[in-house]
């Protein structure tokens, strides 16, 4: 009994105090992504005792490690500073960084399919993904610009009213008259290259991308002229 009671005391000395973090972690909107994911943190020791993980505590990011990382692996698609300038991969400066975070466990977890993007995902933890977002979203975003004349005006009036005969909302309901989005619910459009905001909306709407049922209901209304018309309008707005 003795024994027993020593035993005790010892595990009632070692259980790590816990502290509670406020990184933003928000509930997220099904558009682009749903609720982001706490990641667990090792929490401090006390009287000695060895770190443990605490599961449900969601740790404060690194930004020196997530700029670390970015620059290592990230730099090479997303450009500097996550101002990406090849059309075919997103910018990601001044995004919401728990969009960014649920984008990653998506890629990892198979939900939002893309070889490229699963072979990063993969080797990332939960709180590597908030380091490297939490880091790329800090700085800011290059602006961008319509390209294509004829179809702004088309895009504008989907953008911001909607399509009422075909139940189509209007974008900036979620996305906000200037594109900034709301964070933790809906991400930044503003300034997002025309080219990779087109091929997102088609593979929202061809069920090739499904990891947000709101923006695969609402992409499946869309032709690809409406398509192109709102990607190049998003792309201009600021």
């Amino acid at each position: 009994m003795k024994l027993f009671l020593t035993f005790l005391l010892a595990a009632f000395l070692a259980l790590p105090a816990m502290s509670s973090f406020a990184a933003g972690e928000a509930a997220s909107a099904p558009v682009n992504g749903a609720a982001s994911v706490p990641a667990p943190v090792a929490a401090a020791s006390v009287a000695a005792a060895p770190a443990v993980i605490a599961p449900g505590i969601a740790a404060k990011p690194d930004l020196a490690k997530g700029e670390a990382s970015f620059t290592a692996v990230c730099v090479a698609c997303h450009g500097v500073g996550g101002n990406s300038g090849t059309s075919t991969f997103p910018k990601l400066a001044q995004q919401h960084p728990e969009y960014l975070v649920k984008q990653l466990q998506d890629f990892k977890s198979g939900k939002r399919q893309n070889p490229i993007m699963l072979g990063f995902a993969s080797t990332l933890s939960d709180q590597d993904m908030k380091n490297i977002a939490y880091w790329v979203t800090t700085n800011k975003a290059q602006p961008g610009f319509a390209k294509d004349k004829n179809l702004m005006a088309l895009g504008e009036r989907i953008y911001r009213g909607g399509v009422a005969d075909r139940q189509i909302p209007a974008c900036a309901g979620c996305h906000s008259p200037n594109g900034a989005g709301i964070p933790a619910q809906y991400p930044r459009l503003s300034g997002q290259h025309a080219e990779y905001a087109a091929a997102q909306l088609t593979a929202f709407r061809d069920g090739i991308r499904n990891n947000s049922l709101q923006m695969t209901q609402v992409a499946a209304k869309l032709n690809d002229r409406e398509i192109r018309a709102l990607a190049d309008y998003v792309a201009g707005l600021h």
